[in-house]
């Protein structure tokens, strides 16, 4: 009984030890037969994990991972951290992940690979992956021998080819290349009829080459088209030759230049830089001879320059020369090529400037010779000779022109410059910086009345004192003229004149008798008087006699030099009268001048500057309107005139001062200083009666200077009869004079003894006196 009791509570005791060794697998495991066996989740739940995933079953575990294509936010993971697998795009996400020459598809799941087209892979295989280690290499399309069709070259590329037409053939599309047999290339001689121009085309192994036509030429180019060559343009140097026979080598050696060029002779010996010398040299001979003043040979010379540097520009190599000599200044601009070149170019000189756009100087695409040539040519004195040729220009009477610039030539390789499409912008800088009137852009235009000076189809477009921007709309030779304009006489004008230079002619007339008969009043101030009333008088008669005289053009010559003379004198007689006051006050002895120095000065001074005058410009002497000075040649008297106003205002101003300091002195001696500044006084007031007519004269080459003109004829025409006034009527000694003898001529008897006595004595008493006294 007792051991059975011991039994049973074994047993109690036992039983639960039994049971927790059955139940004490850890997770992940199960019991079988009483062993811990690894649970596969994966396979028990195969959608355990979620979509686009993988399983992978452990020892007592099990992780998840995306399957290929799709990414999560950890690599491995369970159930039960809620994580998505998403589809990823490796074609987007790794850069060239199928290789070079390959394209990538990207698929639900992976992605595939296949080479480009005009590649194929190293394998053989269409379709691999990235990490395939396969190639994708060029296919040689070219292999092929008709890939092109006939007359055409197969050439291969990168994944591809195209087609160009062999030497001598072209597309007719005009396309340069294509790929198969789209289109098939043909004789060039065939589908373009006018590719050489005025030339042949033939065909030859090489391909095509321009036979050109007399008179044209491709410049040794054998594929380019023919240009025009103007070698006819020496045969009309004949006539420049006459006088410039010391040219007739240098336009031989370029006629000969230019007659190689045409047709089919070889032309490569020929050098454009030498031959650009000779033009140089040409023009220098032609400009040093002097002036030419023949219309006809200034466009011929003009004619052929333009030709000479147009024929020249192709054989310069370099793409931009500048040339200086003595007489010229030359840029030159030359492009080569089969494309037209395109876009604004400037050329310049010291005295010019052009902007022309490269388009306008190439000319017709369609004549387009592979070259494009640009000149700009300045000249040193050309202006000079073409400067009376203005028959073209439209203008009123009182208009007149002169050129105010250098002349330039502008020569392009484009043969038809006679209406552009975009017009030219050419800067001349002007030769005087000083004239404010209007300037007009203008051209050389040889097909009007043998060459004149033409504005038509030119404009300006900017004008300031030192330059003008002029716009032209062709090409030629140009300057810049600037308007002057006469003095209108209207008929008031001329009775104003007629009368007043009677009166001043015989007021000039009455003012020599004074001054040379009446012994009592002679001093060497009325010395200096009377030499200007005479040159006055003489300069006046002459205005009056032969001013207007221009049909004998030596004849009209000699009144303006008598005028030129016989005004430069009266002016330089005026200065002798201020250095005389001057000395006067200065000077205590030897106040006096000898009267060969007045000679000298009154009268050999105006003549040496009329001499050099006719040394320096023999032609400056008469115009077309008027026996006087012309433009080329009027500062020879305004330039005097000015130094004696100058020196006259210095001694006037001295001669004051030193009055003033005399009159302020303790024992002034006031009747002779008294007299001193009246003589002044009137000295002054003489200076601006000439001196004013003569500014108010040189405001007559300025429009719009109607007041100015009324002034001039005002002051000039009454010049005598200011100073019989001046010089006579108010002068209290002869006055009296005057006096005395109108008393004889009125009532004329025989004087008594004391009568005689006393007028004598008064004559001797006024005679020891410095004379000549006025009263203003």
């Amino acid at each position: 009984m007792r051991a059975t009791w011991t039994v049973l509570i074994l047993a109690l005791i036992l039983s639960p030890l039994t049971v927790q060794t059955q139940t004490s697998c850890p997770m992940g495991f199960n019991s079988v037969d009483q062993n811990c066996v690894d649970e596969d989740e994966c396979e028990e739940d195969r959608e355990l994990c979620g979509e686009n995933t993988n399983c992978f079953n452990t020892i007592g575990i099990y992780y998840c991972q995306c399957k290929e294509g799709f990414r999560s936010k950890a690599v491995n993971f369970t159930a039960t951290d809620s994580v998505t697998c998403r589809r990823i795009n490796e074609c987007l996400e790794i850069k060239d992940i199928c290789g070079p020459n390959a394209s990538c598809q990207n698929t639900m799941s992976n992605y595939n690979c296949s080479c480009k087209n005009g590649f194929a892979s190293s394998t053989g295989v269409e379709i691999f992956r990235g990490h395939d280690n396969i190639t994708c290499r060029d296919t040689d399309e070219c292999k092929n021998e008709n890939v092109c069709g006939l007359n055409a070259s197969c050439i291969n590329t990168q994944g591809s080819y195209y087609c160009v037409c062999n030497a001598g053939y072209a597309l007719k599309s005009g396309k340069s290349s294509i790929s198969g047999q789209e289109e098939q290339c043909e004789d060039i001689c065939k589908i373009d009829d006018t590719i050489c121009g005025n030339g042949s085309c033939l065909h030859e192994a090489s391909g095509h080459y321009c036979a050109c036509s007399a008179g044209f030429t491709n410049y040794g180019n054998k594929t380019g088209r023919c240009t025009e060559l103007h070698c006819g343009v020496f045969k009309d140097v004949n006539n420049l030759m006459e006088k410039f026979d010391m040219v007739q080598d240098d336009i031989k050696q370029l006629s000969e230049s230019c007659l190689k060029l045409s047709g089919s002779e070889d032309s490569k010996d020929l050098n454009g830089e030498d031959l650009l010398t000779v033009l140089l040299s040409m023009i220098d001979q032609f400009l040093s001879a002097g002036s030419v003043k023949d219309n006809r040979k200034i466009s011929t010379f003009l004619d052929m320059v333009e030709q000479v540097l147009r024929f020249i520009g192709p054989l310069i190599k370099t793409p931009r020369t500048k040339r200086f000599t003595d007489h010229t200044e030359l840029e030159l601009l030359v492009h080569t090529g089969s494309a037209i070149p395109q876009g604004l170019k400037t050329l310049s000189s010291k005295q010019a400037k052009v902007d022309i756009k490269m388009e306008e100087a190439a000319g017709n695409p369609s004549s387009y010779p592979e070259f494009t040539t640009v000149s700009l040519l300045s000249y040193s004195n050309l202006e000079e000779s073409a400067g009376d040729f203005f028959s073209g220009m439209k203008k009123n009477e009182s208009q007149n022109f002169k050129i105010n610039s250098k002349v330039v030539t502008i020569s392009v390789s484009n043969t038809d410059t006679k209406h552009l499409n975009e017009p030219v912008n050419i800067t001349l800088h002007h030769l005087d910086h000083s004239n404010q009137a209007a300037h007009t852009c203008v051209f050389w235009d040889s097909s009007k009345d043998g060459g004149v000076w033409s504005d038509r189809g030119c404009s300006v477009v900017e004008s300031k004192l030192n330059y003008t921007v002029c716009s032209c709309n062709h090409l030629s030779s140009f300057a810049v003229l600037t308007a002057l304009y006469d003095i209108e006489s209207p008929f008031e004008l001329q009775l104003i004149s007629w009368i007043g230079l009677s009166l001043s002619l015989i007021c000039l007339f009455f003012c020599i008798l004074t001054f040379s008969m009446i012994r009592s009043i002679k001093s060497p101030r009325t010395t200096i008087h009377l030499h200007l009333c005479i040159s006055l008088f003489i300069a006046t008669l002459t205005f009056l006699a032969g001013i207007s005289q221009t049909q004998n053009k030596v004849g009209c010559a000699v009144v303006a030099g008598m005028l030129h003379f016989f005004y430069l004198a009266a002016f330089c007689w005026m200065c002798l009268e201020g250095i005389q006051l001057f000395r006067m006050v200065v000077l205590v002895f030897n106040t006096n001048f000898k009267t060969s120095y007045m000679m000298a000065g009154g009268y050999g001074v105006p003549a040496a500057i009329v001499a050099v005058t006719v040394l320096i410009n023999r032609d400056g002497y008469g115009t077309k309107k008027y026996c006087w000075l012309n433009l080329d040649s009027i500062w020879s008297f305004y330039g005097p005139v000015c130094v004696i106003i100058t020196v006259n205002v210095f001694f006037f101003l001295v001669t004051v001062w030193k009055l003033a300091q005399k009159f302020s002195s303790l024992n002034p001696d006031l009747d002779s200083l008294n007299k001193i500044k009246a003589f002044t006084i009137t000295a002054v007031a003489q200076l601006c009666v000439l001196g004013i007519m003569w500014i108010f004269g040189y405001f007559q080459f300025e429009k719009e200077t109607k007041a100015m003109t009324y002034l001039f004829t005002f002051f000039g025409r009454l010049q005598g009869v200011m100073l019989f006034v001046m010089h006579c009527l108010f002068s209290k000694q002869v006055r009296e004079e005057y006096e005395n003898i109108l008393s004889q001529l009125r009532a004329p008897r025989k004087r008594t003894y004391s009568e005689y006595i006393y007028s004598s004595k008064a004559n001797v008493s006024r005679s020891t006196q410095d004379t000549g006294e006025s009263h203003i």
